[in-house]
């Protein structure tokens, strides 16, 4: 089971919960059961107001598979180039910025930082 720990302005301090790898479960989902308020408005990566940081804290660094919403919105944000594309198409290479909407849990622990301000990472 990987850890999530969430950092934010928001929060008194940092909060660490487990999530299920494989659950199929956003970044999204666990932070809202969680009580973690991540801003959000549209839940299907449309408005990119769930931005997110995501840094690893074990073990080798997997991406999760970019839908062409999150492609279109990150580009649009500014916070991811072709480069970064292609390295998480071909090579499994997460980028440093993602929608929490889109973003699956993988099978490692991670730090997500949010500002708490919609679209702001």
């Amino acid at each position: 089971m990987p850890n999530v720990t969430f950092q934010s302005p928001l929060l008194h301090k940092n909060v660490t919960v487990y999530a299920v790898a494989g659950d199929t479960s956003s970044i999204l989902a666990v932070a809202d059961a969680h009580k973690i308020p991540i801003p959000h408005d549209c839940r299907d990566g449309e408005c990119g107001s769930c931005l997110i940081e995501v840094v690893t804290l074990s073990g080798k660094t997997m991406g999760s598979a970019l839908t062409e919403k999150e492609k279109a919105q990150l580009k649009s944000l500014g916070k991811i180039t072709a480069d970064e594309i292609r390295l998480a198409e071909v090579d499994d290479i997460a980028p440093k910025y993602r929608l929490a909407c889109q973003y699956v849990v993988r099978d490692q622990d991670i730090l997500v930082k949010f500002t708490g301000e919609p679209g702001g990472a």
